[in-house]
């Protein structure tokens, strides 16, 4: 979405953050698209974000900290997958990949372990405007370098759009089965919740003001292999 400040600011605050919520709700690999939240570990807040930074609803979002009810995907290191929404992004912000390798099943995982960033999707900067990534879908491939295994993979819409209010996290979490991988298994990133901080630049910014000309997302640096 490309707007300028002025308007972005109007447009934020013409629609009601209900008329404006959103899910990721589906996944796909680069052969095969599944059903709603097949896959996906099913949240109990209809679209609703979390902003709290110490729940543990962080990690999988509300009623995702358990995968008892939800099936594991399997899928290759360097394969493509796509996660999905009800809508497109709605809130302007960054999108972030994360994961999380579980002990053994992904079925059984609450996600207290360590997470590590695979990829951000950013603003682009113009004269005078922003281009935040706003999409429907959201693709990228598994890292070839990571260890075959079961994981959580986490993907996060960090709605900043509202500089007097708190920050909304919009989260899902497929378990997945890796196969095909190599020897890396990141030891950057942190635990959720604590990976993310109320001092973060990328938490607390204004992103109407007109010193507003880069961004880095919370959550530190992204893995690459």
């Amino acid at each position: 979405m490309r707007a300028t400040f002025s308007t972005a600011v109007v447009l934020s605050l013409a629609v009601t953050d209900v008329a404006a919520h959103y899910i990721f709700n589906q996944f796909a690999t680069s052969s095969s698209t599944f059903k709603v939240y097949e896959h996906i570990r099913q949240n109990s807040n209809y679209n609703s974000p979390v902003t709290s930074l110490t729940s543990n609803d962080l990690r999988c979002n509300a009623g995702g900290e358990t995968g008892s009810n939800t099936t594991t995907v399997d899928i290759k290191a360097g394969d493509a997958f796509t996660f999905s929404l009800d809508q497109a992004v709605y809130h302007q912000g960054p999108v972030s990949l994360f994961m999380s390798k579980a002990p053994g099943k992904a079925v059984d995982y609450d996600g207290s372990g360590n997470w590590f960033k695979v990829h951000d999707w950013l603003p682009s900067f113009g004269s005078g405007s922003v281009t935040w990534p706003m999409y429907k879908q959201y693709t990228y491939n598994i890292p070839k370098c990571l260890q075959s295994g079961e994981y959580l993979l986490r993907i996060q819409s960090l709605g900043i759009h509202n500089p007097g209010g708190t920050p909304q996290f919009y989260i899902s979490c497929a378990q997945i089965n890796l196969s095909g991988g190599g020897s890396t298994l990141p030891s950057t990133g942190g635990k959720i919740p604590g990976l993310f901080k109320a001092t973060d630049p990328g938490y607390t910014v204004n992103i109407y003001q007109p010193d507003f000309k880069s961004y880095t997302a919370p959550g530190g640096d992204a893995f690459s292999c």
